[in-house]
């Protein structure tokens, strides 16, 4: 670790009055919530749910510009 963060974490944990293992695990369990609900959890309004899903139901349809750019070799 540099040497900035480590004195960074360390008065950060020590205003908080955690040692800085516990702001360490404290910190990292917020942002992997934050980060795992972003992905996975969503609310919506009545009129945005009924949107939402009226647009899952929907048909697929091919958009040819994307069927060309998913048919392309991938860069090296």
């Amino acid at each position: 670790m540099a040497p900035d963060d480590d004195a960074l974490l360390r008065r950060a944990a020590e205003l908080e009055g955690e040692s800085l293992s516990e702001f360490l695990v404290e910190s990292g369990r917020e942002r992997a919530e934050r980060l795992l609900a972003d992905r996975t959890r969503f609310v919506l309004g009545e009129v945005e749910w009924k949107a939402f899903t009226e647009a899952l139901d929907r048909p697929a349809r091919v958009v040819p510009g994307v069927v060309d750019l998913l048919s392309r070799p991938r860069p090296e």
